[in-house]
């Protein structure tokens, strides 16, 4: 626990979030955020079962051990509704600034609505008085208004993990009326950064029922509740330690070849496409007789059922072939693209031995990748850091070189500056940019929304410093 840290309450931790570790835990995201977490708390980690034909009340345990972890029913037609339809194909594109992509159908926000009422009743089954429950992403942004209305009067935070709409953006969202309402029904919503602190103040001004405090916190109907920003970060020296003892890599390159790094779920928000592209352009301009990188892109698949994100595979693949069929050698390959899962002990060792990482989302809300690639690095001989002004991490890590991802010929003259750049310029980046990483890392996240969460001291001195004005 960081200096200065107040004592946790006595009562448990309970998470919810839709995805959670049946057996051995993924290597980065979400999941893994929340079990380095709980790993360090214990509690009660709440996800949902795989479906099935029917869904009935309840949770089943399927875990006990430093944490306990349980799961709600999902039939298969909820699934395909609450989980596909809502909140992939509708709120992941809107919070994306996606409304062109957008797909509604009522019966999606019927499922949507119909499991957010049964997990509400599933957690007002186990609560007990003193519990914090903390909810994670948009996949169960009505449970507090659901808990609220069986009475729980529970502490109850959010934290989105996403970006957030702007009100141009919540007008394309039949319900978006009534998402203020569901985010003042929480105690605290917890939000990656200032950007999207100012953008939930304004979705807030919609409800006529919302009013903003003195204080910078905000009231609904006698019901207080802080919107803040919490950047999430991950277990910095724990990820460094995996990268400084990584096995052998089997890459078949050069020791002396720079290699170029990407590492992102496939998904049309991380700016694939456009990274490509920006890395054709830089081949269409490289030196002939300069260094020959290789661009290793790691982008295993997700939520293959939506058709956005078949579209952004085959787009990714017919881009890859194209150029490598322009820009190969008989004995160079420049771009690799890999669409599957890497064990977390070889990723770490590929950060640490990356020249450069590209990390170029079109919308973010945080983006870890950039934080796990300054935690491998060598002190003594760093990489070089590529971010989008686009990702979360934008606003912690200023001194990466920040790039905006549409503009491809930018994107390009970037990486031609990080293969190129010397020692002393990569030394100074590194040093201003590792204190974000390690000292603000996931337990510093951790304690600070929880300790604002269950209200302790400085609560209402830490919304007037935080809230967007």
């Amino acid at each position: 626990m960081p200096d200065g840290a107040e004592p946790m309450s006595d009562g448990r931790l309970i998470v919810v979030s839709n995805r959670l570790p049946k057996g051995d835990v993924p290597s980065g995201g979400l999941v893994f955020a929340v079990h380095e977490m709980l790993s360090q708390t214990g509690g009660l980690w709440i996800g949902a079962a795989d479906p099935t034909k029917t869904a009935e009340d309840g949770l089943t345990q399927i875990g006990k051990g430093v944490y306990d972890r349980a799961t709600f029913a999902l039939s298969e037609d909820e699934h395909r509704h609450y989980y596909l339809g809502y909140s992939n194909s509708m709120l992941w594109p809107l919070f994306h600034h996606r409304a062109d992509l957008l797909s509604f159908d009522q019966d999606d926000f019927d499922g949507y609505a119909r499991v957010n009422a049964r997990v509400a009743r599933a957690i007002a089954e186990v609560a007990a008085p003193g519990d914090t429950i903390w909810i994670q992403d948009y996949h169960f942004l009505m449970v507090a208004k659901y808990l609220r209305e069986l009475g729980v009067r529970n502490r109850i935070g959010l934290f989105l993990h996403i970006p957030c709409p702007n009100v141009s953006d919540l007008m394309a969202l039949p319900q978006g009326a009534d998402l203020p309402g569901w985010l003042a029904a929480h105690d605290l919503v917890g939000l990656q950064t200032q950007r999207d602190v100012s953008a939930v103040s304004d979705l807030l001004r919609l409800d006529r029922a919302i009013e903003r405090l003195p204080n910078g916190g905000w009231i609904r109907k006698g019901h207080r509740f802080a919107v803040l920003s919490f950047p999430i970060g991950i277990d910095a020296q724990g990820f460094a330690d995996t990268a400084a003892s990584a096995p052998e890599l089997p890459l078949r390159m050069p020791r002396d070849a720079p290699l170029i790094l990407g590492v992102d779920r496939l998904d049309y928000s991380k700016g694939l496409v456009q990274r490509f592209d920006g890395f054709d352009t830089y081949l269409a301009r490289r030196d002939a007789g300069g260094p020959r990188p290789t661009f290793l892109q790691i982008a295993p698949g997700s939520r293959e059922d939506v058709a956005a994100y078949q579209e952004i595979r085959d787009q990714l693949e017919r881009r890859a072939g194209a150029i490598n069929g322009a820009h190969a050698d008989l004995d160079w390959t420049p771009l690799r693209y890999v669409r599957r899962n890497i064990d977390r002990a070889i990723l770490a060792g590929l950060y640490r031995r990356a020249d450069v990482a590209l990390v170029t989302p079109l919308a973010d809300g945080m983006n870890l990748v950039a934080k796990e690639f300054v935690a491998a690095q060598d002190d003594e001989d760093p990489g070089v850091l590529i971010l989008s002004h686009f990702a979360g991490a934008a606003e912690q890590l200023r001194a990466a070189l920040l790039v905006n991802p549409f503009d491809t010929s930018a994107l390009a003259e970037a990486i031609d500056r990080a293969i190129h750049m010397p020692l002393a310029e990569r030394l100074e980046r590194h040093a201003a940019l590792r204190p974000m990483v390690f000292d603000q890392d996931i337990t510093w996240w951790r304690d600070n929304f929880l300790r604002h969460l269950r209200g302790h001291a400085g609560f209402d001195r830490a919304m007037a410093r935080f809230s967007a004005p």
